[in-house]
C-alpha cells in the first residue's frame, strides 16, 4: 500500500519529468530557427548541410514530443528553458563575433551546435531512465530514436571538424 509521501514524491517526480518535456519542446521548436541560422552562416558545404539534416530531424523530435504529450493526456505546451536559451544566445554571438566565409567560424559554429546536442544528449538520455523508472516504457521508447539522432549529430559535426575545418582554421591569420 502506498503511503502519501510514497504518492507525494511520485507527483513530485511527474510534474518534474513533465517540466523537462516541456523545456525539451520549447527548445526543439526554437533550435529550427537557430540551426538555419546556423546553416546560412556557415561556409563549408557540408556543414551548411549537416544543419539542414537536423532541421528536419528536429521537427521529427518535436512531433515525437507532442506524442509523449499525447500519452500522457497532456496538451503539448512549451517551457523556457534558460540552459539551452543560453547556449543558442551562444550562436547567434559566434555568428555576431566572427568573419563571414571563414573556417574558424565553421569552427565555433560547429562547437556551440555540440554543446546544444550535449545538453540534448543529457537531457533526453535522463529523461528515458525517468520514464522507465515511472513505469512509463512506451514514453521512454517514443524518445530512445530522438537520443539516438541526436548523438547521430554530435558525431557527424566532430567528424565535419576533423575532415579539414579544424586544420584550415589554423592557418588563417587574424585581421589587423
Amino acid at each position: 500500500m502506498e503511503t502519501r509521501s510514497q504518492t507525494n514524491q511520485t507527483s513530485i517526480l511527474q510534474n518534474f519529468f513533465l517540466t523537462c518535456l516541456q523545456e525539451l519542446y520549447w527548445s526543439e521548436t526554437h533550435l529550427v530557427n537557430v540551426l538555419n541560422s546556423m546553416s546560412k552562416a556557415a561556409t563549408n558545404v557540408e556543414l551548411q548541410e549537416a544543419f539542414i539534416q537536423h532541421v528536419e530531424e528536429t521537427t521529427k523530435h518535436k512531433e515525437r514530443l507532442e506524442q509523449v504529450f499525447a500519452k500522457m493526456g497532456i496538451e503539448p505546451q512549451a517551457e523556457p528553458c534558460m540552459g539551452l536559451q543560453g547556449l543558442f544566445d551562444e550562436g547567434w554571438q559566434v555568428i555576431d563575433e566572427t568573419e563571414p566565409g571563414t573556417n574558424q567560424r565553421d569552427v565555433a559554429l560547429i562547437i556551440a551546435a555540440q554543446k546544444v546536442e550535449h545538453y540534448e544528449i543529457a537531457s533526453y538520455g535522463s529523461l528515458i531512465t525517468l520514464a522507465k523508472t515511472m513505469g512509463q516504457k512506451e514514453i521512454a521508447d517514443l524518445l530512445v530514436p530522438t537520443l539516438k539522432e541526436e548523438k547521430d549529430t554530435d558525431l557527424a559535426l566532430t567528424k565535419i571538424a576533423e575532415n579539414g575545418i579544424n586544420a584550415e582554421a589554423t592557418q588563417e591569420k587574424m585581421n589587423a
